[in-house]
């Protein structure tokens, strides 16, 4: 049976008849503690599952676990009978009041095979019971269509996921009948491994030979000069941007080396253009100089730079990306713009690439306006409804071909087992599983591929991954080139 995937958070409510298979149908699809169970409660307050006496405490109890769950926005599994019209309506309304979706799902088992299970069963449900519990179920069957669930689903393979993946199915599906080329570029943002800075070198070079080979199109770095709160600790090992990228010139053949992206507050720009077009000669024509505004404020103040206002540094920005190509092209001629004046715009060796190409980071409507005007190429943040609305203003501000791109971190799994022992391996102690699983995007290898697809089917052209465990083992890589491979 086809998996179907659902959004986490989400209230999941299994409605049928005792016997109908709906405790081994959660147990198999879900992790335990999303299950709040009313015959595991009865065993809580009572003398064990079957104390019928403990069900009135048990069920109080369920409700109040389920009320906290869903106020904590935890997807949530409610095995229980699920056949009280008016306890049903009040899990849809407190899932409705968190903006969660909620679903029912329907065991519609046969009443004789209720009653050969129970049978069969070391502890039976009374006969009375049962047949009791079967006349309810007929009339919430029929009233479940009716009860406002966002969906009434049967009984089937069913995963949670990130939203990110709900589509991932069909988005492969059309993949496979259709593909579409796509390419990937590697962001390195961690530079903690477990060899420690003596081995640093052949690690960066490693990892610059894997990923070729594994078939990304590039390789980026992220340009600072130490690391960023958002990924570490300040005094964790953090290498020279550029530096870095002339040293995956040396240790790779084919893919594109840049900077995601080179805060313009940090070096003369002039100077920066003459390093860009050095790595491009020493790389054969493999460089991309990425922009964007330098945010760190810290980060200037530890290193005794000015940290201008956002408008200076817009200035600066439109500047840069007028005077590089410039500097990149032939003669020697004086530049002036709106603050940097460069009296003399000499630069030999030139590119070889010409021209080579210029990406802006940022979403914003300014930085897409800056983008539109003079870059090849800029990068976003966002999902695919995202990449859309940023495709469609860039496509509002100009007729130039520029290039989309979107940077997210990613965590890839061969299969759900895996995947789910790299979640918890990695999530903070008090984070949900599932928030953290949205936060860095994990997902199967066919979550994945679906992901992507939709991403260039929003307008992305190339998409650029950080992969969240890089820092002890390189098999992420290995197992991205089959996602890889699926755009090819």
């Amino acid at each position: 049976m086809e998996e179907r995937n659902l959004p986490a958070p989400c209230v999941v409510v299994l409605v049928g008849a005792g016997a109908a298979g709906k405790s081994t149908w959660a147990a198999e699809r879900f992790a335990a503690e999303l299950v709040v169970s009313s015959d595991r409660l009865r065993a809580l307050v009572g003398a064990g599952e079957d104390d019928l006496a403990a069900s009135a405490d048990a069920f109080a109890l369920l409700d109040e676990v389920v009320r906290q769950r869903i106020g904590r926005r935890l997807t949530t599994v409610i095995d229980t009978l699920g056949l009280d019209k008016a306890r049903r309506v009040k899990w849809l309304e407190l899932a409705r009041a968190q903006g969660i979706p909620c679903v029912a799902v329907a065991f519609d088992t046969p009443a004789a095979e209720c009653r050969r299970r129970n049978r069969e069963r070391s502890k039976r449900i009374p006969a009375d019971v049962l047949t009791s519990q079967l006349k309810s179920w007929t009339a919430a069957k029929k009233e479940l269509p009716e009860e406002g669930f966002d969906e009434v689903l049967m009984p089937r393979a069913i995963r949670v996921v990130p939203e990110a993946f709900v589509g991932a199915a069909e988005a492969v599906r059309r993949q496979e009948e259709a593909p579409t080329r796509l390419r990937f570029g590697l962001q390195l943002s961690s530079y903690t491994h477990k060899g420690g800075r003596k081995t640093t070198g052949e690690w960066i070079k490693e990892i610059g030979t894997k990923a070729e080979a594994a078939g990304f199109d590039a390789i980026y770095v992220m340009d600072h000069f130490r690391q960023i709160p958002q990924v570490g600790r300040a005094w964790e090992d953090f290498l020279e941007s550029w530096t870095t990228l002339a040293y995956l010139a040396a240790a790779t053949e084919r893919v594109q080396l840049g900077t995601l992206v080179t805060g313009i507050t940090y070096r003369n720009v002039a100077h920066l253009g003459k390093i860009v077009a050095t790595l491009d000669v020493l790389s054969g024509g493999r460089a991309v100089c990425g922009l964007g505004l330098a945010w760190f404020e810290a980060e200037h103040k530890a290193y005794g730079w000015d940290f201008p206002s956002v408008g200076e540094r817009y200035k600066l920005l439109e500047d840069a990306l007028q005077l590089l190509p410039v500097l990149w092209g032939p003669g020697n001629k004086p530049w002036q713009g709106k603050v940097l004046d460069v009296p003399e715009t000499a630069c030999y060796p030139r590119p070889l690439q010409d021209p080579l190409p210029i990406l802006v980071g940022g979403s914003g409507n300014r930085t897409l306006r800056l983008a539109a005007r003079y870059a090849d190429a800029v990068n976003v943040f966002g999902d695919a409804t995202k990449v859309r609305e940023r495709a469609a203003y860039l496509k509002s501000q100009t007729d130039r071909d520029i290039r989309i791109t979107q940077l997210s971190t990613t965590l890839v799994g061969k299969n759900h087992q895996q995947l789910t022992k790299q979640i918890e391996q990695y999530r903070p102690r008090n984070q949900d599983p599932a928030r953290y699983a949205a936060t860095v995007n994990a997902g199967t290898i066919d979550d994945q591929i679906g992901r992507f697809r939709e991403l260039a089917e929003a307008g992305a052209s190339e998409v650029m991954l950080s992969l969240l465990d890089l820092d002890d083992d390189l098999s992420p890589l290995d197992t991205m080139a089959e996602v890889i491979a699926a755009f090819r």
